[in-house]
């Protein structure tokens, strides 16, 4: 599962970056834990909106993070040179991935959802004059 890979993938980089920034591993540590809250709902539980928008919304946070230390840099100075090879590419793959897992989801679901919907009425169908009323002549 690609909230697992994910919690598993940051978690490794925890320590390091605990030395480096503290406040970076404090955030990489609590994306792991939300991941594997994910993963942990959407594996034992009825998948949620909450669980899906979850995830989809800490991976969004993670890219984003990832690319802004990479270009512009973070607060107090923290600034990556490199991409991290192989971690920082596999990060980006799988938040991507489970991105668009989600929006797949949330599409499936909207596709069969059972909220009834008003009838649809084409162009081409003539409507029906004085409905409702009694005509006149």
């Amino acid at each position: 599962m690609l909230c697992c890979r994910r919690a598993v993938l940051h978690t490794l980089l925890v320590p390091d970056h605990l030395e480096e920034k503290f406040y970076i591993g404090v955030l990489f540590a609590v994306g792991s834990a939300a991941m594997l809250a994910v993963a942990l709902a959407l594996a034992i539980m009825k998948p949620t909106v909450a669980a899906w928008l979850t995830g989809a919304l800490v991976s969004l946070g993670m890219i984003t993070g990832f690319l802004l230390s990479r270009t512009v840099g973070l607060p107090d100075g923290y600034h990556e040179r490199s991409w991290e090879p192989p971690y920082g590419v596999l990060s980006l793959l799988v938040e991507g991935l489970f991105v668009i897992a989600f929006l797949a989801w949330l599409r499936e679901r909207a596709a069969h959802s059972t909220v009834p919907r008003l009838p649809h009425r084409s162009d081409n169908e003539p409507v029906p004059l004085g409905r409702g009323r009694a005509k006149r002549r």
